[in-house]
């Protein structure tokens, strides 16, 4: 499967040492204004090389649109893009071409299709999730029209985490430092928390939190297309991503119906509800599946990268023992890089939903 979505489609291609990574947008509205510069500067927040704690690979990661934009418009028809590959250093994968590398894609690759790249992962490398920057660029071109922003930050590294939610934080600091934190002394203990485990060769792992405003009422198909779920779907569909939970989440499962609730109360023409007005959203802003007109509200959990710069047990292609010693330019800590591509399936699954809702109704 390398089709995200119903009506917002995207579907990608390419490796990470290949000549170039790209992806084809169908359902892209007609008319929608396309911002190259914004498109760009999505894919800068995500690119290699950007910051002392990430990894050291240089791509300037340039997006070339190929089809379906006229005269600075979408025209309707799918928008072909790709992003070339200019860095890739392939050899410093020969001396684990014939090993499997603990936690990584070799193994079961290998065993499903009985071939695999061994350059940096092939199809199974992070470098693929530039493709969901990109059609996530688009989906946002369209969601801001539509009055629905979507923010996302780094809430957790290792053990240095947020104490407050995201109402008490100015989100507009999460860019005005490397791990995209928008408590700047928190985010000054977590870069260098993750340059300490940068030079000790380790990796780290964290949670990425994110917010959905101005989202209306209805999205979300039940019974089996609830929004959460696809959300979630979305979400895990993502490298290195274990966990993830909307509003209360796990910490609510210890809390009483009571507690737990969001009274209705009367609605007047200073809220946003037609019928009535929430007073709390501990559902996260999704109940019976169904967008109810709050925030949206999720977090997903990252596990540490799994390449390590030191050395580690594993066996050879033939299930033999032996060692290895991976070389190469790998991050310490995804998070600050999946920041955006966070936001990115957020948006396509948003204006997925959108865009189905409005077929639902005459």
């Amino acid at each position: 499967m390398n089709t995200f979505g119903k009506l917002f489609t995207l579907t990608t291609f390419g490796e990470s040492h290949g000549a170039a990574v790209g992806g084809i947008v169908d359902g892209m509205p007609a008319g929608i204004t396309i911002d190259i510069d914004f498109i760009q500067c999505e894919l800068a927040r995500r690119r290699p090389g950007q910051s002392h704690i990430t990894t050291d690979r240089k791509e300037a990661d340039k997006v070339e649109l190929l089809s379906g934009v006229f005269e600075g418009k979408s025209t309707g028809a799918p928008i072909g893009f790709l992003v070339r590959n200019t860095n890739q250093h392939s050899k410093d994968y020969e001396n684990i071409r014939d090993l499997f590398r603990p936690s990584h894609a070799d193994y079961t690759y290998y065993s499903k299709y009985g071939i695999r790249d061994y350059r940096g992962g092939g199809r199974s490398s992070a470098r693929i999730t530039l493709s969901r920057v990109v059609a996530g660029a688009l989906a946002k071109l369209v969601l801001q029209q539509q009055g629905i922003n979507i923010t996302a930050y780094t809430e957790q590294v290792g053990n240095i985490q947020l104490d407050r939610d995201y109402h008490q934080y100015d989100l507009s600091l999460i860019d005005s430092n490397p791990v995209r934190c928008p408590d700047p002394q928190k985010a000054k203990e977590m870069e260098e928390l993750i340059a300490q485990v940068k030079s000790e060769g380790d990796t780290i792992g964290g949670v990425i939190s994110c917010v959905i405003k101005g989202c209306p009422v209805g999205l979300g198909e039940p019974e089996f297309g609830k929004l959460h779920a696809q959300l979630g779907a979305a979400m895990l569909s993502i490298n290195a991503v274990k966990g993830f939970e909307y509003g209360e989440g796990f910490a609510g499962a210890s809390w009483r119906g009571s507690q737990q609730n969001d009274t209705f109360l009367p609605t007047d023409d200073s809220h946003q509800h037609p019928l009535c007005n929430i007073e709390t959203n501990h559902s996260g802003g999704i109940q019976g599946g169904i967008s109810n007109g709050e925030d949206i509200y999720f977090r997903v959990a990252f596990k540490p990268v799994a390449t390590l710069l030191m050395e580690q047990q594993t066996v050879n292609m033939e299930g033999e023992s032996t060692t290895m010693d991976v070389q190469g330019r790998h991050d310490p800590c995804v998070l600050p890089r999946a920041v955006p591509i966070i936001e990115a399936m957020a948006a396509m699954t948003i204006l997925d939903t959108l865009l189905i809702s409005r077929t639902n109704r005459f």
